[in-house]
């Protein structure tokens, strides 16, 4: 698995701890705010004692964090012969210093196999969600399926750790059930938009700079994709994750139904940010710098704190067969 590069990468300096160290990238770490919602709609499903919730997530969150570190060593060291056609990505550790294979293998086993010993400390459920997302991260990354250089494929493998997550949220707090499967589906959909809209933030900046032929070299899977697909493809992923979500909305609670504009409106700001010059689409982890896309964040989280709390009856009647008589019989 842990694999000496194809070619050189030419004369380097060796790396340092620091260097090892980089390649778990903590930076990321705010990419787990995905499993906040699974918390919230476990506790309001099934309020448990706090202290127990809140002691579960914290060793939870350390073995996401882990984990997540695991699958990031793995992919930089994998990626340092592609990376290097990349203009950021470019000055990695692991393409512009020499490193040991044996000493990837040992530091990817380690954060594996400490997040694993804590995903057990959590629940069952946690365990086995912690090794799918592991799993999904060799997937992702590891030949012969490499599925991140498959056109399509690589978008919606690399956003099936969003349900993932949500359910290691869920698993904190209720680790006896799963989350219901509309909710993953929309998950997952929902974070294949994200990903689809990234791609097209790098293709239209490649392409407005007259280099794609290097970004086709960084990720085998630009050599199918063109604005056009990578639009089309994320219109189709948001209009399934509306479909899944309004399935959840409907069976579970429909006052929430009525924050449909707003998870509408989140969709299209997020868009709008993907199609900007250089967009911050392209580094998720640096999003919390528009200000846009946070203030509707807030207006959703507001809208559905009231919806949980205020109860309208009259919206009973559209989950059921209903018609409009015009007379006659």
């Amino acid at each position: 698995m842990i694999e000496e590069p194809a070619t050189s990468l030419g004369a380097r300096p060796p790396a340092r701890l620091r260097d090892y160290l980089a390649m778990a990238r903590p930076d990321h770490w705010p990419k787990h705010v995905f499993i906040l919602p699974g918390i919230v709609l476990a506790y309001l499903a099934h309020p448990a004692p706090p202290d127990r919730v809140l002691a579960r997530c914290a060793v939870g969150l350390v073995a996401a964090c882990l984990a997540a570190s695991a699958n990031y060593v793995i992919n930089e060291w994998l990626d340092a012969r592609s990376d290097r056609h990349h203009p950021s990505k470019s000055t990695r550790p692991a393409v512009v210093t020499e490193m040991s294979a044996a000493l990837v293998a040992a530091e990817y086993l380690v954060l594996a196999g400490l997040a694993l010993a804590a995903a057990a400390l959590v629940s069952p459920l946690y365990l086995y969600c912690s090794l799918a997302f592991l799993a999904s991260g060799l997937t992702y990354n590891v030949r012969p399926l490499r599925t991140k250089d498959r056109a399509y494929l690589d978008v919606v493998t690399e956003a099936v750790n969003n349900p993932i997550r949500l359910t290691l949220g869920w698993a904190m707090v209720w680790p006896d059930t799963l989350p219901p499967s509309s909710l993953l589906l929309s998950y997952w959909m929902g974070g294949a938009f994200l990903m689809a809209i990234k791609r097209l933030a790098e293709h239209r900046l490649a392409a407005g700079a007259g280099v794609l032929d290097q970004l086709r070299l960084y990720r085998r899977s630009f050599r199918r994709y063109t604005d056009a697909r990578l639009l089309i493809s994320a219109f189709l992923y948001a209009q399934l994750a509306a479909f899944f979500l309004a399935v959840f909305l409907v069976k579970y609670r429909i006052e929430y139904l009525l924050s449909l504009p707003v998870f509408a409106a989140l969709f299209a700001v997020y868009l709008r940010i993907g199609l900007k010059p250089d967009s911050t689409a392209q580094r998720p982890e640096k999003l919390f710098r528009e200000r846009s896309l946070l203030a509707v964040v807030a207006l959703l989280v507001a809208t559905l704190a009231l919806l949980t709390w205020i109860d309208i009856p009259a919206l009973d009647r559209l989950s059921s067969p209903h018609y409009l008589r015009l007379g006659g019989e």
